[in-house]
C-alpha cells in the first residue's frame, strides 16, 4: 500500500482538483496500474509526479444475503458486545481496582442493548429493506497520468507493459 510523502504539496485546492499533466498508460484494474507504478519506481523512474485517476465510476450494490429478526440480532449482539468490551476495558483503565467480572457484565449489557437497538430498527425498516449488502464506488478503467516533461520517459517504459490498454500512435 502507498503511503503519502509530500503531503504538503496536496493540501488546500491541489488536493481538489484532476491532475493536469498527459495519460500515459491506461489499465482495466487499480493492481495493474499501481503494479505498473511500482516497477517504474524500481527501475528509479520519475515517479514523484504520477497519478492514478479511475475513469468512469459506477456506484456498485452488492446484496449479500436476506435479513431476518435473527440475523438482525445476531449483528445488533456483536456490535453491542464490542461496545461493551471497548467500555469494560476503558472502566479497567481508569479504575484498575475493578475486577474482569465488570468486563464481562459490560460485555453482556452491549450485546443485550445492542439486540434491543437491532430489532427495533429493523422493525421500523423491515418492509422496505430486508436484505443485506455492501456498497462500493468502482472504476471502469485507471490511467496514469504524468506531469509535463516526465511522460514521454514513462510512456517508453509502459510502451511494453502487458496491462496497458493505451492505444499507442503508429511510428
Amino acid at each position: 500500500m502507498s503511503t503519502p510523502q509530500n503531503t504538503r504539496r496536496l493540501r488546500g485546492l491541489d488536493a481538489q482538483r484532476l491532475p493536469e499533466g498527459e495519460t500515459v498508460a491506461s489499465f482495466a484494474t487499480y493492481s495493474d496500474a499501481l503494479q505498473a507504478v511500482d516497477r517504474l519506481a524500481k527501475a528509479e523512474l520519475p515517479v514523484a509526479g504520477l497519478s492514478i485517476v479511475g475513469d468512469g465510476l459506477k456506484s456498485v450494490e452488492r446484496v449479500t444475503g436476506a435479513l431476518s429478526y435473527g440475523k438482525a440480532a445476531a449483528g445488533g449482539a456483536l456490535s453491542g458486545a464490542w461496545l461493551g468490551l471497548f467500555l469494560g476495558l476503558m472502566l479497567i483503565i481508569i479504575n484498575p481496582a475493578t475486577n474482569l467480572v465488570y468486563l464481562g457484565a459490560a460485555v453482556a449489557i452491549g450485546a443485550a442493548f445492542g439486540i434491543l437497538f437491532a430489532l427495533v430498527n429493523y422493525s421500523i425498516s423491515r418492509r422496505r429493506r430486508d436484505f443485506t449488502s455492501t456498497m462500493q464506488v468502482v472504476a471502469s478503467s485507471y490511467v496514469i497520468i504524468a506531469e509535463r516533461g516526465v511522460g514521454e520517459q514513462v510512456r517508453r517504459a509502459l510502451a511494453a507493459d502487458a496491462g496497458n490498454t493505451l492505444e499507442r500512435p503508429a511510428l
